[in-house]
């Protein structure tokens, strides 16, 4: 009975998203609200339980969450947990018109933290593993010292796209001649760089919609359609 009560309710929220299609009617954004509302309050749930309970009760409080956070067994309490625990307060301030500009003291600094923690990852991520990803060699052998032509052409089209797309961003000279040539070559392959990331991008869309169209039809044989 549950089972099949899961499986009327997923098909008639599939069919409230895909009302859409039609026009934005009264089912489509009860879906809506109720996709965003149970999103908020699950997150909101794991936040507390996967966050909040162990990285703050359980270090303030270890003796009495002990039986919740297993690690806080025995271990001392470490008081200053209370200066995250103060500026995560100050955030509720926004919700008092009067007090809300102390909420912009733990909005700083978490601008300013999540800035500087997270400057050295994007660097080496965004910009040195990138740049280490374009020094290969044009030309590559195997062990016997004979020419590798599909790797070989591929390194040459990787470099060659990369000096492409380069040259178009350099705005300190005209583009027009071997320049413009050059540049003219870089719009291609970003072009081309943005239809493979947005063709990537439907096809995971096309994959959510493949899992919806499966709901509706174990919904139809169910009912020995």
């Amino acid at each position: 009975m549950s089972d099949t009560l899961i499986l009327w309710i997923d098909a008639a929220l599939t069919l409230m998203i895909l009302s859409f299609l039609y026009r934005d009617n009264a089912f489509y954004k009860f879906a809506e609200h109720l996709f965003v509302g149970v999103s908020a309050a699950y997150w909101m749930v794991v936040g507390f339980w996967d966050h909040l309970v162990p990285n703050l009760l359980g270090k303030l409080f270890p003796s009495l969450m002990s039986g919740v956070v297993p690690v806080a067994n025995g271990q001392a309490a470490e008081w200053h947990y209370l200066i995250p625990a103060v500026f995560g307060l100050l955030l509720l301030t926004r919700l008092v018109d009067r007090w809300a500009w102390l909420s912009r003291w733990s909005l700083a600094f978490i601008v300013g933290g999540s800035a500087g923690f997270n400057l050295p990852r994007f660097l080496d991520s965004d910009f040195i593993t990138q740049v280490q990803s374009t020094m290969v060699p044009l030309l590559v052998f195997d062990t016997g010292g004979a020419l590798l032509v599909g790797a070989s052409l591929s390194h040459l089209v990787l470099v060659a796209g990369v000096i492409c797309g380069l040259v178009y961003f350099f705005f300190s000279l005209e583009h027009d001649g071997i320049t413009g040539k050059v540049s003219r070559l870089g719009i291609y392959v970003l072009m081309v760089t943005f239809g493979a990331a947005f063709g990537y991008t439907v096809m995971a869309r096309i994959s959510l919609l493949i899992g919806r169209m499966d709901s509706l039809g174990n919904w139809l044989s169910s009912m020995g359609l």
